[in-house]
């Protein structure tokens, strides 16, 4: 079965799921060559027994904007990642996780699948976008960031913390590291 690259973004309250909790998240599913093959959003309510982190929270309050978007119209966890989990099954190809940076993302995104679902479609594994473009340039991990990538790796969508535009803006970088990697 051929591939599919989920590209996924997670906006949270916090640095650990359990404790934090997952605010909004979305993904853009990506073929092979590039054509995105769908989307899936939703902002999800917190969870009853987590607290919000103080220092994310300071953070929130200096983008208005993004903490309204991940806080209209949530949805429960459970009913959500159920429905996440059947969007991934129907997706044309095997997922895989892609995520800038996995860890954060993935974190959060296993955990509540997991939990409310018992199995995630993705397994154990996350490709990180960082870690890519590291070994696509022959850069050191920590000087691989988004500014000392190169422009033409970049689409047109912005990065504003709202999950879904998110999303799509790293899964069009995905695609162009991608590509790069394979022209050389």
């Amino acid at each position: 079965m051929a591939e599919i690259y989920v590209s996924t973004d997670v906006e949270a309250d916090g640095p650990i799921p359990g404790r934090n909790s997952m605010l909004s998240f979305a993904s853009a599913a990506f073929d092979a060559d590039g054509t995105m093959a769908g989307t899936f959003t939703a902002n999800l309510e917190t969870l009853p027994e987590a607290v919000a982190d103080p220092g994310t929270m300071a953070w929130w309050g200096r983008n208005p904007e993004a903490w309204q978007a991940c806080r209209a119209d949530p949805r429960e966890p459970g009913e959500t990642m159920t429905d996440y989990r059947a969007w991934l099954e129907a997706l044309p190809g095997k997922p895989v996780f892609v995520g800038y940076p996995a860890a954060f993302d993935f974190m959060f995104v296993y955990w509540y699948l997991i939990r409310f679902t018992g199995h995630s479609p993705f397994s154990h594994s996350a490709l990180d976008m960082k870690s890519f473009a590291m070994a696509v340039l022959g850069t050191e991990f920590r000087g691989t960031v988004k500014r000392t990538m190169p422009r033409a790796w970049f689409g047109r969508a912005r990065h504003t913390h709202v999950a879904l535009d998110d999303a799509i803006e790293q899964g069009e970088l995905w695609i162009a590291m991608r590509r790069a990697a394979r022209s050389r």
